[in-house]
């Protein structure tokens, strides 16, 4: 499953980070996602559930659901 499939409040851990759009997939390795780690979908945003409120590390980031659609995890 990915990122943007989990229900708010939901927690998983990163399993691996798509590779077909390696710009983002940096992107997001230099704010921190990585293998391993454990996420959680806060909040959907009201204007077409846009964007992604996901908690990493103690910390919270906005995603756009094509972004959230690259980190592949595992649901707890």
């Amino acid at each position: 499953m990915t990122l943007n499939e989990l229900k708010e409040g939901q927690h998983a851990r990163i399993v691996s980070l798509s590779s077909h759009k390696t710009g983002i997939e940096l992107k997001l390795r230099e704010i921190g996602f990585c293998e391993g780690d454990e996420v959680e979908l806060l909040r959907r945003g009201p204007i077409g559930r846009e964007p992604l409120a996901i908690r990493l590390n103690r910390k919270i980031f906005a995603l756009r659901s094509d972004e959230a659609r690259l980190v592949e995890v595992e649901a707890d």
